[in-house]
């Protein structure tokens, strides 16, 4: 009689200095990714290795090898970045386990920024901390030597082409368009737990989750997240919404409230509308075209009014927010567009519209009111009308100029009516 000797699945525990690997079963992993990426081991000048804790492309694949066949695999994110073209691969491959029958999740411990959030995006479901942080932005690299112009529009061509891959991951995870997620990228967007959500980069919002110390530097040039240090990149800054802390202090432990918001009306400016009311009757002609155009840009697109169950889904409310926005950018300046869709006081696409009739209304009576003032400086009311006091003889006077050229057309129009 022969036996049936069970199998037993491979015990997996790979532990590195920047991530680890492990499953028990065969059937479930987790990976734990807490480093930056890179393509290898970073060196300084003197090809000295650089401290850190750093994810590199040869050993995590290899790694990721050991645990393939798991069905259910848990990644644990705490990232800033790294390699573009790294991200991107570990991103691929993490979809082939998907397309393979794999079930990945994603919980963001910590942040997910730059290459972090394209791996983020790998996974089918995301879960995020309330004070997580999620940043993309475009691609960028650094320069030595002399370049001529030729040159410089092909690394720009390249990396266009970079934004273009990054953006398809994007939207395979968050349905929005590739214009919204071009302009993200382009602003640098950084997005809080919720935020994220709402944009459809994450899935689920772990609301009893630990709170996470993050701040910034008064400057905004850092960052501070679970007593780490990130120093941003030049042209970079932290959103105004994180923190921050005193750049002396020895831990982000106090926080300052923030300035209270520039509210853009300067005191002794001359008041402007504040209802529609008042601005349909001072301006009738503008506000009814910005009315018709407001109307026409909320117009729900037809698989959302088909739904018509009533309970909309908050993450498609917010894409379509933000395309209906995106509608009305060849109307208004882009500034204005992306502080209605990311700033500070974000709104919909007809409170954009009132705030830039409000602009406009503004606009015309400081202009007004310029002409006025102008006109009361320069005299020019003092001055009477010209009488035909010296005027050459057989000459007309203006009023009798006036006289004569109401007589000829009312001969005119006797003559036409014959």
């Amino acid at each position: 009689m022969s036996k049936t000797v069970p199998t037993t699945q491979p015990v997996v525990n790979i532990k590195r200095a920047a991530y680890a690997m492990a499953t028990a079963d065969g059937q479930s992993a987790e990976i734990t990714m807490y480093g930056d990426i890179y393509e290898q081991q970073p060196t300084d000048w003197w090809g000295d290795p650089v401290e850190g804790q750093f994810i590199t492309l040869t050993e995590f694949l290899e790694d990721l090898g050991q645990i393939a066949a798991c069905k259910d695999i848990t990644i644990r994110m705490n990232s800033y970045g790294g390699d573009a073209g790294v991200s991107n691969t570990i991103h691929n491959r993490l979809r082939e386990l998907a397309r393979g029958g794999a079930k990945l999740t994603c919980v963001v411990d910590g942040v997910a920024m730059s290459g972090g959030s394209l791996i983020m995006c790998a996974c089918d479901t995301v879960k995020v901390n309330p004070s997580s942080l999620i940043m993309i932005h475009k691609c960028w690299g650094f320069f030595w030597g002399g370049y001529n112009a030729d040159e410089l529009r092909e690394a720009a061509g390249q990396y266009d082409a970079w934004d273009k891959a990054q953006v398809a991951i994007y939207k395979r995870k968050t349905g929005l368009t590739e214009t919204v997620l071009s302009h993200m990228m382009s602003d640098t967007t950084y997005m809080t737990g919720r935020e994220a959500v709402e944009k459809g980069f994450a899935d689920e919002l772990i609301e009893d989750a630990e709170p996470l110390d993050v701040a910034a530097s008064a400057d905004g040039r850092r960052l501070f997240v679970r007593g780490r240090t990130i120093h941003l990149t030049a042209g970079m800054f932290a959103p105004d919404n994180i923190p921050t802390v005193d750049p002396e202090a020895s831990a982000p432990a106090e926080t300052h409230t923030s300035p209270p918001a520039k509210t853009g009306r300067k005191g002794g400016s001359t008041p402007m509308a504040s209802t529609v009311e008042e601005l349909r009757a001072e301006y009738p002609e503008l506000t009814a075209q910005l009315e018709a155009e407001a109307r026409a840009a909320a117009t729900p697109a037809p698989s959302a009014a088909a739904e018509g169950d009533g309970g909309a889904d908050p993450a498609q409310v917010e894409r379509q927010r933000i395309q209906d926005i995106d509608a009305l950018a060849s109307l208004y300046d882009a500034e204005s567009i992306r502080e209605a869709k990311y700033g500070d006081h974000p709104c919909t696409a007809q409170e954009l519209a009132y705030r830039m009739a409000q602009k406009a209304a503004q606009t015309g009576k400081s202009y007004m009111t310029a002409l006025e003032a102008d006109t009361g400086a320069s005299g020019a009311q003092q001055v009477g009308a010209a009488n035909n006091e010296g005027a050459p003889a057989g000459e007309l006077t203006p009023e009798q100029r006036m006289a004569k050229g109401r007589a000829d057309a009312k001969a005119l129009n006797k003559k036409e009516d014959k």
